[in-house]
């Protein structure tokens, strides 16, 4: 038993890996954002744009990944998401425009798929009773690739600052951001290689005809009598032949499916309304809004990616022990806790430009344009901000924000990062995991695929829309309406949750129909005219 348990980590740790680039893709631009902005002159909704296009891309891989991995398998779509990691990596870290570099960070978005079809992956070959951590590793390697990307860029940061000549005759000072963003085609090659290693997911072999191929899996996985219960369970689910799209669809949005769909697209929503990458892809630009300066910045954003990476870890554990239900309420109850810590810091602070914060700034800033802001006091980052860009220029504000907020901003810095820290910790134990467990185990196998795909571009299209909007959030409303706002999501949030969900923990794949059939006739019935499961 032991022996399966080691063949069954093993094959979720190399499907795992993709969760770790697109932690890696995803942060990663949380260092390039400030670097390009500059480079190319871009506006607020422009920022938006670079960092949310991959997220774009995810927007309509999720529309083909389900239905291309029911027809191909699962492994076959795997290989291909890693290689346009691969293609994305390389593309970005050369990209000679602000267009080019979108289209190639569209490409990798793409490749964002990988968060539908790993858990999915991993469900189908994991046992009941370890199906939770099993598929809370892909989250780990997230948080994993989270904080290597902030690593990373802290690292070319220093090196631009100390070593100008670089490797493979590229500067470390005139290209930082091409060689954050190029360093990722590394482990994008080692993941495209490792998953030629893995076995096609057993279920899908037997709902496409191939049980002896099955067996033979499900006898490394699994024990014999464990594998032959559930080559059963699988065969007496389904159906004579597998259902097209158009049939699972209709499947779906059935009356049957009604409260699991309601559940899916909920926590889809709300995982990423509550403000999670906007943290996670600006975490940089936030702290520097905290005035503590810009290598500071980089710096904190590094606890963000271990406090991650922590949390994760301790999630893992307790998910299949505590269970989904609870680790998720206590969560989002954190995640308006520390939202509302972070507004309230925010709304406090003051900034000012004094004569002698002028004489240390850098030569490229022209001090004499800064006259008319000078010696006065500014108790909101958005007018500040705006008197600064009516002085010295968009371009110039963004290139020099951190040392232009450090210089002027009085406010409780501590508090800030502990708000941010706290938020990122509450969704490690509770929306991170949960989440895509969740998503992986309350649909039938036949309607597993497409289910995923349309709550992931559901979740794709709240990520996408929060990134978008974020800078022209901080420049039009200011910080600490954005981050009440995100609270306040989590609190519907919890309402939700507590109103619609049943727990899962412990009951397999198969088990699930029943369980959200009871709880569908108990929640909804009444409001729904549902008179059976």
């Amino acid at each position: 038993m032991v022996q399966n348990n080691y063949y069954t980590y093993m094959l979720a740790i190399i499907v795992s890996i993709g969760g770790f680039i697109f932690g890696f893709d995803a942060s990663v631009i949380s260092g390039v954002v400030g670097f390009v902005t500059a480079e190319f002159s871009l506006n607020a909704w422009q920022q938006g744009f670079v960092v949310s296009a991959p997220t774009l891309g995810a927007v309509l891989a999720s529309i083909g990944a389900g239905p291309l991995s029911d027809r191909i398998g699962r492994r076959k779509v795997l290989i291909i998401i890693a290689a346009l990691y691969v293609v994305s990596a390389i593309i970005s870290a050369f990209a000679p425009s602000y267009a080019f570099l979108v289209v190639a960070r569209f490409i990798g978005g793409l490749a964002f798929a990988s968060l539908l079809l790993a858990p999915m992956y991993i469900a189908e070959i994991a046992p009941s009773h370890l199906r939770g951590r099993l598929i809370s590793i892909n989250q780990l390697n997230i948080m994993i690739g989270f904080s290597a990307a902030y690593f990373s860029n802290y690292l070319f940061l220093q090196l631009s600052q100390t070593a100008g000549v670089g490797w493979l005759g590229f500067s470390f000072n005139e290209n930082t951001w091409r060689w954050m963003l190029g360093i990722e085609a590394i482990p994008a090659i080692a993941y495209f290689a490792l998953l030629f290693l893995i076995p096609e997911s057993p279920r899908w072999l037997i709902i496409n005809g191939q049980a002896d191929k099955a067996e033979s899996i499900f006898a490394r996985l699994l024990n014999k009598a464990q594998a032959q219960v559930q080559i059963n369970e699988i065969k007496n689910t389904l159906s004579e032949k597998p259902l097209s799209i158009f049939q699972a669809l209709k499947q779906l949005f059935g009356s049957k499916m009604r409260l699991a769909l309601l559940v899916g697209l909920s926590i889809a929503v709300v995982q990423q309304v509550t403000g999670i990458n906007a943290v996670y892809f600006y975490a940089p630009s936030i702290f520097e809004l905290s005035g503590v300066g810009k290598n500071a910045a980089f710096i904190q954003a590094i606890w963000i990616g271990l406090i991650n990476l922590f949390f994760t870890i301790f999630a893992i554990f307790m998910i299949d022990k505590l269970g989904r239900k609870p680790l998720l309420l206590i969560g989002l109850f954190g995640v308006v806790v520390s939202m509302a810590t972070i507004a309230y810091g925010f709304s406090q602070a003051t900034y000012r430009i004094d004569q002698q914060s002028v004489h240390d700034f850098s030569t490229t800033i022209d001090k004499q344009a800064l006259t008319p802001v000078l010696d006065i006091e500014f108790h909101s980052d958005v007018e500040f901000k705006q008197a600064l860009n009516s002085a010295l220029g968009e371009n110039v504000v963004s290139e020099h924000q951190g040392e232009l907020m450090k210089a002027a901003t009085t406010m409780n810095s501590t508090l800030i990062l502990v708000g941010l820290l706290a938020f990122v910790s509450s969704f490690a134990i509770s929306l991170g995991p949960v989440m895509w467990v969740l998503l992986a185990e309350i649909f039938p196998n036949q309607v597993r695929a497409v289910a995923i795909s349309v709550c992931g571009i559901i979740n794709s299209g709240a990520s996408f829309l929060t990134q978008l909007v974020f800078p022209s959030e901080l420049a039009t409303f200011g910080a600490a309406w954005t981050f009440s706002l995100y609270g306040l999501f989590a609190a519907v949030g919890i309402i939700l949750m507590y109103w619609l969900l049943p727990e899962t923990k412990g009951k397999s794949l198969e088990e699930m129909e029943a369980v959200f059939a009871k709880k569908q006739q108990g929640n909804l019935a009444p409001n729904l005219d549902i008179k059976s499961a």
